[in-house]
């Protein structure tokens, strides 16, 4: 007897809350929301649009392009309306019936209207951004926008208010009736509409399309799993400007763009339905990459960062784990054309990071910006930069590790020894310069100095499989002590009795997923398969107990901070692939096919 597919559409039927993330779609960078406790909505832009303000963080407090999207009834009068959400469609509840919301395209969003009805739409738009200058004003165009129907028009009104426009547009509805709302940067010619149910039955198969290819996994896990699989395919965004493949925001809410580590992170849960896709993540990047090998921090349409003038001036990328996340794609979809594209932008960036990041020239690399770290605001920055840390140099063992494997599977024996040899050694640098046999840890050097705030960057060489046995020991003996990291919710990202920890800020003590998913995979490589076994699950638990997929956790409660970003994507990818490897032992991963570019 065949088995029954799992239907994700019905699993997150209203899981999907539109006042705290957004209706969007694959590729587009429209955000449909509602306001809270109010029967209406708005549509915001995911696009930073520097040219509108040079500030690359004013996006964030841009007001929306569409205000107070009103559902009417044939007095004009506003409906009230109860709300049922998937991940294709939207059904707005109504007296005079259900008006139903789906994306015609990524720059299009679909109404179906109530059938033989007189009712519409009322909305504000403010397609255009003006501001004072130094000698007068500016005002500069956000984005087009058009609407049309397939109904009858009744009335089509269009009134001036301050900043913008008031648009009430009645229609007499008749049978499968589609209003479009279309917001795009550039003229283009209005495709004629199809019915609605044409529409809607296009949305669910495309839906239905990503969910197919997903693998199964153990029945507990699976309503956040769906959820996880929504938020990888709702934060991709098309090409444009400077992304010039299909990515991955970590956020459409926080943080539009891409990063560098996030988009590595986000490759380990696209390589389960989409080798292509989670290869261009990667590529994403590596197309930046400046003259001197070193990769941006981030990539939006209008620009690369890669210096940042806050807390301090200097170049600013994020930690190499670039060739670690190649791997990964390798092994479960080989693809020797992509290493062989990759091999040398890779073997540039380690070039840099040893050549150019080394003021005393013991082989160490050095941070020079906290923003490099990821870690941006850790104590362990606190009295400055340049500093020499374990953290760094242990990614770089790593990365060197993964140039290796990419140099055997090209053939490349003779290069894939010598960065085997490399890796040993920077691993006999680390314990050297930051091993502390007294105290068991590596400590962060300022100045040769050590940093004695204790942290699981203090124990990050662990994840080499390159230490001597009795300091790998020190190091379990401290991940594994209550007081320090271990317990019901784990691993705070400052030790527990450490003076610097705090719980509700940021890298100062918060539990971030990325951090549990290094330490696991550095204890099931040591053979320390309970411990890890245990992090794993606590890890999917913390995050199962949330409503969002958050940027990080409070390590006391278990409960995001206030500042923590939701809709965050590598911790929905994290919380797919630890799913998947809790999995395994019972359900094998679907085959994906591998695609040809």
């Amino acid at each position: 007897m065949q088995k029954q597919k799992t239907d994700y559409l019905s699993i997150l039927e209203n899981q999907i809350n539109i006042s705290r993330v957004p209706f969007s779609d694959r590729g587009s960078r429209l955000l449909l929301m509602q306001y809270p406790q109010k029967s209406s909505l708005y549509i915001k832009l995911a696009e930073r649009l520097t040219q509108l303000d040079a500030n690359n963080e004013a996006y964030l407090k841009r007001s929306p392009f569409i205000h107070n999207l009103e559902l009417i009834a044939q007095d004009s009068q506003p409906l009230e309306f109860s709300i049922t959400t998937r991940p294709d469609i939207l059904k707005l509840h109504t007296r005079i019936g259900d008006y139903e919301i789906v994306f015609l395209d990524q720059q299009t969003i679909a109404l179906g209207l109530p059938s033989n009805q007189t009712c519409g739409i009322r909305f504000r738009a403010f397609p255009q951004y003006w501001h004072n200058t130094e000698h007068g004003g500016k005002f500069l165009s956000i984005r087009n926008l058009s609407y049309n129907t397939t109904g009858t028009i009744v009335s089509n009104q269009i009134t001036p208010v301050e900043g913008g426009y008031e648009v009430e547009f009645l229609i007499n509805s008749g049978e499968d009736c589609t209003l479009a709302i279309d917001i795009y940067p550039a003229e283009r010619s209005a495709s004629s509409l199809q019915p609605f149910s044409v529409l809607r039955s296009e949305a669910e198969q495309r839906w239905r399309s990503w969910f197919e290819r997903v693998p199964k996994v153990k029945e507990k896990y699976v309503r956040k799993y769906a959820y996880a699989w929504w938020v990888m395919a709702n934060n991709l965004v098309s090409p444009q400007g400077k992304l010039i493949y299909e990515a991955m925001t970590p956020s459409k809410l926080g943080y539009v763009g891409l990063w560098l580590w996030d988009s590595a992170l986000h490759a380990l849960a696209y390589r389960y339905v989409d080798p292509v896709l989670a290869r261009n993540q990667i590529r994403s990047m590596l197309a930046h990459q400046l003259p001197n090998g070193m990769v941006p921090d981030a990539v939006f349409d209008d620009g690369i960062v890669s210096t940042i003038d806050h807390p301090i001036f200097g170049e600013v990328t994020k930690p190499p784990i670039l060739a670690w996340a190649a791997i990964k794609l390798h092994e479960a979809h080989p693809d020797l054309t992509f290493l062989s594209e990759i091999y040398v932008p890779l073997v540039r960036l380690n070039a840099w990071w040893l050549s150019m990041n080394d003021d005393d020239g013991d082989g160490l690399a050095q941070y020079n910006h906290p923003y490099s770290s990821g870690l941006d605001n850790s104590p362990l920055w606190d009295e400055g930069m340049p500093v020499e840390s374990p953290d760094l140099n242990t990614y770089l063992c790593i990365q060197m590790t993964s140039l290796a494997q990419i140099a055997e599977a090209l053939n490349m024996t003779d290069e894939a020894a010598m960065w085997r040899r490399r890796a040993t050694a920077l691993a006999a640098q680390m314990i050297k310069h930051f091993w502390d046999a007294e105290a068991g840890y590596f400590w962060v050097l300022k100045e040769h100095q050590p940093i004695k705030t204790i942290t699981p960057f203090n124990l990050y060489p662990l994840w080499t499989g390159q230490l001597p046995a009795e300091v790998s020991q020190r190091l379990l003996e401290h991940l594994r002590d209550p007081k320090l990291f271990w317990g019901k919710f784990m691993l705070p990202t400052v030790a527990k009795n450490d003076p610097h920890y705090d719980p509700e800020s940021m890298w100062r003590g918060p539990i971030w997923a990325n951090i549990n998913y290094f330490f696991i995979e550095a204890l099931q490589n040591l053979g320390e398969n309970q411990m890890a076994n245990e992090l794993r699950e606590r890890t999917l638990e913390l995050i199962q107990s949330q409503e969002d997929m958050y940027e990080y956790y409070n390590s006391q409660t278990g409960k995001p901070p206030a500042s923590a970003v939701n809709l965050f994507g590598w911790t929905a990818a994290i919380f797919i692939d630890l799913a998947v490897q809790a999995s395994r032992k019972h359900i094998s991963p679907k085959k994906v096919e591998n695609h040809e570019e």
